[in-house]
């Protein structure tokens, strides 16, 4: 088990007030001149192990030699009292590819709650950060993650072997997360592994995609498109549209959504989210591409696409009021989706 090092997460010297800010990126991300970054919007982070209110156990576990991303694994405690094997939930966290941690107190907590709620294993990634690590790195840590976590052998770690249920492996993952989780399903690597088994089930909530041309009701001036897309031009300098297969699934060109490489999806999409419209159109075009229809709150869908869209709540409401009866029943629709046969 590896230790928890409060250094990993340095905070920032005090502002030099000669020190200009060059590029920001809202509460997310600030650059100065003099290379310093902050980002204002992460809270320290919190060290794993148990966790009073769910009885919950984490553990942090370095992958590679080199030590490049890790994962903060879940084992809720059904486990100790059974030798039943768990869904497996490999999640990743968001931040537009710039922000957040898998150590963050908000994550922490919902992994905490997802693992006791259905139960399962959780596998929460932490993968390297643009600007310091520009993309394509943080699809390749997520990648070996999943891939660690799909061989879940006695050598990589107990917990895995003894509990993880390998015909119950599913993704999730919020905003840029939820991006990362689409990619991990259509690469090809996980497409082919175990002789073309597929994931269980990926859940996409508010996930971050885009594109030259609105989709739905969102605004259609340029100005507003290349707002939407400039942190992940920022994020991933080799990109050069918007509609770069990376942030826009549905662009001509890319890689076909029957393609997917799990047998269910559900995407969570949130009213006052501008990137509402954009995961209403995903779920639309995955349940066309298996030609099914679109379940949702009264109609399962035939082909394992669902699209769950909550009122009155904006953009990853859920970790910051996870208390909130909205957050509730989005929680208990992941656990239903996971859960189910």
């Amino acid at each position: 088990m590896a230790s928890f090092d409060p250094a990993a997460f340095p905070v920032p010297a005090p502002a030099d007030p000669s020190d200009e800010v060059v590029r920001e990126f809202g509460p997310l991300l600030r650059i100065y001149k003099s290379g310093r970054i902050e980002r204002p919007l992460v809270p320290p982070p919190v060290a794993p192990g148990r966790d009073p209110a769910t009885g919950v156990e984490s553990k942090d576990v370095p992958l590679g030699v080199d030590g490049a991303c890790s994962v903060r694994l879940y084992l809720p405690p059904v486990a100790a009292d059974s030798t039943a094997k768990l869904p497996v939930v490999v999640y990743v966290h968001g931040g537009g590819f710039v922000a957040e941690s898998a150590a963050s107190p908000h994550y922490h907590r919902f992994l905490n709650a997802l693992a006791s709620s259905c139960p399962a294993l959780g596998v929460s990634v932490e993968y390297r950060l643009a600007p310091e690590h520009p993309l394509p790195a943080g699809y390749d840590d997520c990648l070996a993650a999943l891939k660690w976590a799909l061989s879940a052998a006695a050598d990589a770690d107990p917990w895995l072997a003894a509990h993880g249920d390998l015909s119950r492996v599913f993704l999730a993952g919020d905003s840029a997360g939820a991006n990362i989780c689409h990619h991990l399903a259509m690469h090809p690597d996980i497409i082919q592994s175990a002789g073309g088994a597929k994931l269980k089930g990926a859940v996409m909530i508010h996930p971050w995609f885009w594109g030259s041309e609105a989709v739905g009701e969102e605004p259609r001036e340029p100005a507003f498109r290349a707002m939407g897309a400039r942190l992940w031009f920022f994020s991933c300098p080799g990109a050069t549209s918007m509609d770069d297969p990376r942030m826009n699934p549905m662009a001509p060109g890319a890689p076909p959504l029957g393609k997917l490489a799990c047998e269910r999806v559900l995407v969570c999409a949130a009213e006052g989210d501008f990137l509402r419209w954009r995961g209403r159109a995903y779920a639309e075009a995955v349940a066309k591409a298996r030609g099914c229809a679109l379940g949702g709150e009264n109609n399962a869908g035939g082909g394992g696409v669902e699209l769950m869209e909550t009122a009155g709540e904006g953009h990853v409401f859920y970790l910051f009021k996870p208390g909130c009866d909205k957050a509730k029943e989005m929680l208990d629709k992941i656990v239903a989706f996971i859960n189910a046969p």
